[in-house]
């Protein structure tokens, strides 16, 4: 099996081979040009993503500069995705997004992973895991996602948070690792940060 199959079966692979690199070199180019483009040009952005990724949807907007090992050539977003600046997706594999999920500033999504083993690493071994995150999520500032990880629907996770293990739905999850704070609740209906209320008028139109 060529090392470009091996790369989505979670096997160890030599990513340096000639046939991944060209093709990712091709990837970064159009990166490289997204994050040239000017803060009026959004149009042009929408139509270079549309070019970039794997798919998506769309409402979504990414700040420059996003940072994709294939350029996104393996991300699915689905539509009103919103990432802030210094998104990374290292994206060797396919990493899955869904409608309405938000990103902080220095998201990483990371799915690249290398052996433990310092004979395999010298040799520069390497693996992948997709990743998932669901619908709805708030991903904060500074977030790290590991390889192999799903986040379920409506979750948030806490700023500066590492997710090493699966996050169910409906909940808010913080720390290094992170766990589970607490399940999002009625109280989460009536305020929406600390003592602030959410207005009347706003409530009815949910």
């Amino acid at each position: 099996m060529h090392n470009k199959e091996k790369m989505h079966r979670g096997e160890l692979y030599l990513p340096h081979d000639e046939s991944i690199t060209k093709e990712q070199y091709a990837c970064l180019d159009k990166l490289y040009d997204y994050n040239t483009t000017r803060p009026g040009e959004q149009e042009q952005r929408t139509q270079m993503l549309k070019a970039m990724f794997a798919e998506i949807g769309e409402g979504c907007y990414i700040e420059p500069p996003l940072h994709a090992n294939f350029g996104g050539k393996h991300v699915h977003f689905g539509k009103h995705v919103y990432a802030n600046f210094n998104l990374t997706l290292v994206d060797d594999t396919h990493i899955y997004v869904g409608d309405y999920t938000k990103f902080g500033p220095n998201v990483t999504l990371a799915t690249a992973g290398h052996p433990i083993n310092p004979d395999l690493r010298e040799k520069a071994y390497q693996y992948n895991f997709p990743i998932h995150i669901g619908k709805n999520c708030w991903v904060g500032a500074g977030v790290i996602v590991m390889p192999g990880i799903t986040v379920e629907d409506n979750v948030v996770i806490g700023a500066g948070s590492v997710v090493t293990k699966n996050i169910p739905t409906n909940v808010i999850a913080v720390g290094n690792p992170c766990r589970v704070l607490r399940a999002i609740n009625e109280h989460d209906k009536e305020y929406y940060f600390k003592d602030r209320r959410i207005d009347d008028s706003l409530k009815r139109s949910l």
